[in-house]
């Protein structure tokens, strides 16, 4: 646990350097969206993180949240995560990843698979395109749904 709480605490001062380098002023509000984000592993949405900092924020309105996530998007600091449905989730972790979504509870999941990076130099290779980015999204049925498919049965 000690770890976990020495790496949030790097990441978030990583984090406000970026901010601070580049010009970003560094407020409670922005401060406890930027540590909600490091600490979640579950792509939260931004109604989802206004939720669960309305308590300690009262006067903080989704607004605050939305403007502090394009902020934070703008800065590199999180990527902006779109599967169709209406709303953005927020990913902290920015490096390549990829995603397992459960089809039943919309559940997002990071796993590395380190050699999938290769699709972009043999999709370069093969189509003559400048490959800017990608991204590779599988779906199925998470632990917690199964369990509850099978105590239906």
């Amino acid at each position: 646990m000690q770890n976990n709480v020495e790496n949030v605490e790097h990441l978030l001062e990583d984090a406000i350097s970026t901010l601070r380098s580049t010009g970003v002023r560094l407020t409670p509000q922005r401060q406890a969206i930027l540590q909600y984000l490091i600490e979640t592993d579950n792509h939260p949405t931004a109604d989802e993180i206004y939720q669960s900092l309305s308590p300690q924020f009262p006067n903080m309105s989704v607004a605050t949240v939305y403007n502090n996530l394009k902020v934070f998007k703008e800065t590199g600091l999180v990527k902006e995560l779109t599967y169709g449905d209406a709303s953005s989730r927020f990913d902290f972790e920015t490096h390549n990843h990829y995603h397992i979504i459960c089809d039943q509870c919309g559940k997002i999941t990071d796993f590395h698979y380190p050699r999938l990076d290769e699709v972009e130099q043999l999709a370069q290779h093969v189509t003559s395109f400048s490959v800017t980015h990608h991204r590779m999204e599988i779906y199925g049925v998470c632990p917690v749904c199964q369990s509850k498919n099978n105590e239906k049965s």
